[in-house]
């Protein structure tokens, strides 16, 4: 380690300008060489290490950026998907409403008409009840006439003579002409 050191600080010690050698250092001249590679390497590899370093920069800047705008418009179509469900959420719970609004209405609809069936079946039940006491009464009283007409019948058969019969035709006769004379 000391050679090193010595190369590095004693610059008095170096040999003189006309004499070409080798110098059998290996850390020494290792450490020069390095030196000068990486010297090279800065200087030459600065402008390409440079453009790699803004390409690679610039590829994860456009990565981030096609990112957000991919991010935004994810969000975007969440927002509109999730509107679109609030939208169709609220349509379900309307035709919800409806249709038992609509099943209530139908069943007191059902209800009312068949009440008023009832009614009409009644109404026609006691009209029905009505016309065939009438027609029974009908035909009692008509019953009760025949037989009375027949017991009257009987009775003027029984009782009329052909002296009181011919009285009782002389009698209408008579009652005819005096009406007849009062008209004219």
């Amino acid at each position: 380690m000391k050679n090193v050191t010595d190369s590095f600080v004693s610059f008095g010690h170096w040999p003189s300008a006309g004499s070409f050698g080798f110098n059998t250092d290996i850390l020494a001249t290792n450490l020069i060489n390095l030196s000068v590679v990486l010297g090279v390497l800065i200087f030459f590899g600065k402008g390409v290490l440079s453009d790699l370093l803004d390409n690679r920069k610039q590829r994860i800047l456009n990565t981030i950026r096609n990112s957000e705008e991919l991010r935004e418009g994810a969000i975007e179509q969440l927002e509109k998907a999730r509107a679109r469900f609030r939208k169709v959420e609220m349509e379900a719970d309307q035709f919800r409403v409806n249709g038992y609004y609509e099943i209530e209405r139908e069943k007191l609809n059902f209800i009312n008409s068949t009440f008023k069936t009832l009614e009409q079946l009644e109404n026609y039940k006691n009209e029905t009840i009505h016309f065939e006491q009438q027609r029974a009464i009908n035909q009692v009283r008509q019953q009760v006439f025949q037989q009375a007409l027949q017991g009257a019948l009987g009775t003027l058969s029984s009782c009329l003579n052909n002296e009181l019969h011919l009285r009782t035709i002389s009698a209408n006769i008579g009652i005819l002409g005096a009406m007849k004379e009062i008209t004219d």
